[in-house]
């Protein structure tokens, strides 16, 4: 079985349902869709979740209204069986009339996963019924049946892969199965969600749990950059990358691919793609266990960092300092990014100012704290890098452009900067043009 991917700019219009109509037509084999919402539409669930908050139910109604039209207008653009037609916009009906009791309730955690799953339901069931109108035998999947991820670091691959098997046994046999991505059951067994952007992470969990063959994420840009194309000119594809490569990318604020999206296919080595629903054609991007090449490959950044500087004369270089330091980020669940030491010093950075002010409080018992918001890290990848003497050039935008921190050595894939936000087009653009404008064979030492 191979498992392709449809995100919402994929699904976002009538012509490009029907562009994935034909993709999926050319390809041979056992299939598994996994498909998200029309684009807008989660947008539009989020912003019901709010008014929840403030009981605005004329605002709500509103909303509904148009995501009810949308929809219809899909179904009789796409539908023309009048039996079929019918059968979907009933579909469609209910799912809306069950979004509006929802809104009624008090907001919680429970009821914007609720809320914000609905679209990937409404727009599977549209796909379904259209590759039934197309003669294309296909089941519709409830993914609340099988998606039972209770832990989003290490989803229990087995356990899905069980539920998937018992779902389908109950139906009749057929090469093509349609199913949501982005919606999981939790550990209490209420529906909640992988985060935004989660139906790549949904893809590639079910890809381990059947043991597919291949995944497939279709998307609007024809694979991985080598750089961002919405700031720097004449990016390239690449061909192929290591799981580790694209990790590092994705982690770092590579928008084409959810951050957790690697990791259930690296143990069963899957090869994952990503390819351009509007330019099918193109190879696009092969992800696999497989070294093609060594050296600099592509350029990322990740938005949003927060550095925390801890200035402490006495205790930094006390036994268990830096033990207590973490155990602060870790008792509010928060990841740090980068890190580096200094006699009398700690900076680091986080990617979530969530519980920023409860962070902070604690951290003054431990010395004189600096906190400094709107940073980027750019994030430079490649195997072996560090090796690659070609990539010192990168040292020479020093020249040019304050970089606030610098993690080299940590891993020999990746070295990071961290800059202030509105240094970062002129980063990527200067490192675009150190690196590859002039790029030669890889040097190892």
């Amino acid at each position: 079985m191979k498992v392709l991917k449809f995100g919402g700019t994929s699904v976002g219009s009538v012509e490009s349902i029907k562009n994935v109509k034909n993709i999926l037509a050319g390809r041979e084999g056992k299939k598994l869709l996994v498909l998200s919402a029309m684009s807008g539409v989660t947008n539009k669930l989020v912003e019901i979740t709010d008014l929840i908050k403030v009981k605005d139910h004329s605002a709500i109604a509103t909303i509904i209204s148009e995501l009810k039209n949308k929809h219809e207008e899909t179904i009789d653009a796409l539908i023309n069986d009048a039996t079929l037609n019918a059968d979907a916009g009933s579909f469609v009906n209910d799912v809306l009339t069950t979004l509006k009791s929802l809104t009624l309730n008090e907001y919680s955690e429970g009821v914007y996963a609720e809320v914000v799953t609905t679209g990937e339901t409404m727009l599977t069931y549209i796909f379904s019924t259209f590759l039934t109108q197309q003669g294309i035998q296909n089941n519709f999947l409830n993914a609340k049946d099988f998606m039972h991820v209770s832990n989003l670091e290490n989803p229990d691959t087995e356990l899905v892969g069980e539920l998937f098997q018992k779902s389908i046994s109950q139906l009749e046999p057929t090469e093509v199965y349609i199913t949501q991505g982005f919606v999981r059951i939790d550990s209490n067994n209420s529906i909640n969600t992988l985060k935004r952007g989660g139906s790549d992470y949904s893809a590639t969990i079910l890809a381990a749990a059947v043991k597919a063959d291949e995944v497939q994420i279709w998307t609007d840009i024809d694979g991985f950059h080598n750089n961002d194309p919405r700031y720097v000119e004449n990016t390239h594809a690449i061909a192929e990358l290591s799981f580790e490569e694209a990790s590092e990318l994705a982690y770092f604020g590579a928008k084409i691919l959810h951050p957790q999206t690697i990791s259930p296919v690296i143990k069963r080595q899957i090869p994952l793609f990503l390819k351009n629903t509007f330019t099918p054609d193109l190879p696009g991007t092969r992800i696999s266990d497989e070294i093609h090449s060594r050296g600099l490959k592509a350029i990322s950044a990740k938005d949003g960092i927060t550095a925390i500087k801890i200035k402490s004369n006495r205790m930094l270089m006390a036994h268990g300092f830096l033990k207590k330091i973490f155990e602060v980020f870790d008792k509010y669940e928060t990841a740090i990014d980068m890190i580096t030491t200094s006699e009398i010093a700690i900076s680091l950075t986080i990617d979530s100012d969530r519980n920023l002010d409860q962070i902070l409080e604690e951290l003054n018992d431990y010395g004189e704290i600096t906190v400094e918001k709107e940073h980027s890290i750019i994030c430079i990848v490649g195997e072996g890098l560090i090796e690659d003497k070609s990539t010192s050039r990168l040292f020479e935008l020093l020249n040019d452009i304050p970089v606030r921190m610098i993690s080299y050595g940590g891993s020999n894939n990746n070295i990071s900067l961290l800059v202030a936000s509105k240094h970062k087009i002129q980063t990527l653009q200067g490192l675009n043009q150190k690196l590859f404008e002039h790029q030669e064979t890889p040097q190892f030492v």
